[in-house]
């Protein structure tokens, strides 16, 4: 591309020191110099457009690889949120049969305590059946209460350890986050690809309209020799910015 505006600038010069035609606006230039100047100008665009090539083909390359990292993170956030939930799942399972096996042991020892209880009762009823009725009944009472009290216990420590469950639902939640993260990670990176290659791809093909008007205006001016003076001030690259 500089080949390109040193050729221009060539020719630019080549024009402002050109000997004027009397009585007209027109100049004589050296024909055979100007022709050279653009050949090469001719001859460097080619090149131009293979940079544009590579630019199309870097594109390719950064979508696919940022499709390639997105994933990978997806999937990488899938395995995590899976292995998450599996081991929130045994902990919860090895913890409801934890508080099963409390609450039946807790019950059985109140049932052995309560028929012993009964037992013993039963068996001072027969051996004082006169004197010890009262204390009897009282025993099988206080025997019944304390199976009932041990029963009520029992099922109150399993609903408080059923409760845990709630990490499975946690592990849900976070599993879910997980992979949304991981899907609008995935969109914000193609969506910033896509912007920088075609704000790339744009300023190369403004520059390039210019450069073909250029050449263009300057073999029109060749054409026509006893035409309008050529305006260095419409096309030089430095008033690029105002086209």
């Amino acid at each position: 591309m500089y080949r390109v505006f040193e050729a221009l600038d060539e020719l630019v010069t080549i024009v402002e020191e050109a000997r004027g035609v009397p009585m007209t606006s027109g100049c004589v230039v050296p024909r055979g110099d100007v022709l050279e100047l653009l050949d090469d100008v001719r001859e460097s665009i080619p090149n131009e457009l293979d940079d544009a090539q590579d630019v199309l083909d870097h594109r390719d390359q950064v979508v696919n690889k940022a499709q390639t990292e997105a994933e990978k993170s997806r999937g990488e956030a899938q395995t995590e949120a899976e292995r998450t939930l599996s081991e929130a799942r045994a902990e919860a399972e090895r913890m409801l049969s934890e508080a099963r096996e409390q609450a039946d042991q807790m019950i059985s020892d109140a049932r052995g305590q309560a028929e012993q209880t009964v037992t013993a009762g039963k068996r001072e009823y027969e051996d004082y059946i006169s004197s010890a009725q009262s204390e009897a009944d009282r025993m099988v009472q206080a025997g019944r209460a304390a199976y009932e009290q041990s029963i009520h216990e029992g099922k109150s420590e399993q609903a408080r350890l059923v409760t845990d469950t709630e990490v499975v639902q946690e592990a849900n939640a976070e599993a879910k986050r997980i992979v949304e993260e991981a899907n609008e990670d995935a969109e914000r990176l193609r969506s910033e690809c896509d912007a920088y290659v075609d704000s790339r791809l744009a300023d190369f093909e403004d520059l390039l309209g210019r450069t073909l008007r250029t050449v263009g205006k300057g073999r029109q001016q060749l054409r026509s020799p006893m035409g309008a003076p050529f305006d260095y001030e419409e096309w030089h690259p430095g008033n690029a910015g105002t086209n």
